[in-house]
C-alpha cells in the first residue's frame, strides 16, 4: 500500500488501478485493516474485530466519491452534485476520538476512545477531502502522476512545484528508463 501522496484522502484513491494496474487494493476487511493502520487513522495495536465487508464497501464508496470529486478539481470542472453530497454527509459525522494511555511501559500512547465505528472513520477521511477540496493553497498544489499508466493523485509539495510524478522511484524510474531507450534507438543508425 502506498502512503505517500500528502493526504489521507488521496492516499485512500491510491488503493486503486495505480500504475496501469487495475487491482483492488482494498479486497477484505484484512487489506482494509492494514490500510486503516498505514493511513494512520487508528493507532497501532487499535482491535478492529468488526471490520468486515459493510465496511470495505463504505470505504470503496467513499473512494469513489473523492475520487469524483478530486478528477473533477483537476479537470477545472464543477463538482458532480452526488458524490459532493455524499461526502458532505460522511464529513459531517463525528470522527473518532483520541485518548493517550500508559503502556506497560508507562508512556503514553494514542488509542481511539469509545471504540471503532465505521462511521467515525468514513468521517476522519471525507473530512480530509472536504478540507483539500477547500483549501485554495492545497488545491493548487493538487497534481496527476505524468507516469504512462499512472493514475495516482498527489499534492506536489516539492520546492518549486514541478514534481511530475506520484513517486520518483517507481513512475519517475520508468519515464528516465523510456526516455533512454528511445535515445539509444534514436541514435543506432539506421
Amino acid at each position: 500500500m502506498w502512503f505517500d501522496s500528502g493526504r489521507v484522502c488521496l492516499d485512500l484513491l491510491a488503493t486503486f488501478g495505480s500504475h496501469g494496474n487495475t487491482a483492488e487494493g482494498i479486497r477484505d476487511g484484512d487489506e482494509l485493516r492494514l490500510w486503516l493502520a498505514g493511513a494512520g487513522l487508528v493507532p497501532d495495536r487499535t482491535p478492529l474485530a468488526r471490520v468486515g465487508a459493510d465496511w470495505v464497501q463504505a470505504f470503496r464508496a467513499l473512494r469513489a466519491d473523492v475520487e469524483s470529486l478530486v478528477r473533477a478539481e483537476l479537470a477545472g470542472a464543477a463538482p458532480p452534485p452526488a458524490p459532493l453530497a455524499r461526502v458532505n454527509a460522511a464529513a459531517a459525522g463525528p470522527p473518532p476520538g483520541l485518548c493517550a494511555v500508559e503502556d506497560q511501559e508507562g508512556h503514553l500512547v494514542r488509542e481511539l476512545c469509545g471504540g471503532v465505528e465505521c462511521a467515525g472513520l468514513l468521517a476522519a477521511v471525507a473530512r480530509d477531502a472536504v478540507e483539500l477540496l477547500t483549501d485554495p493553497g492545497d488545491r493548487a498544489l493538487l497534481r496527476a502522476c505524468e507516469g504512462d499508466g499512472c493514475d495516482r493523485v498527489y499534492l506536489d509539495t516539492s520546492r518549486g512545484h514541478r514534481r511530475r510524478w506520484c513517486s520518483s522511484e517507481l513512475c519517475g524510474n520508468r519515464e528516465r528508463v523510456a526516455r533512454h531507450r528511445r535515445r539509444v534507438l534514436h541514435a543506432k543508425p539506421g
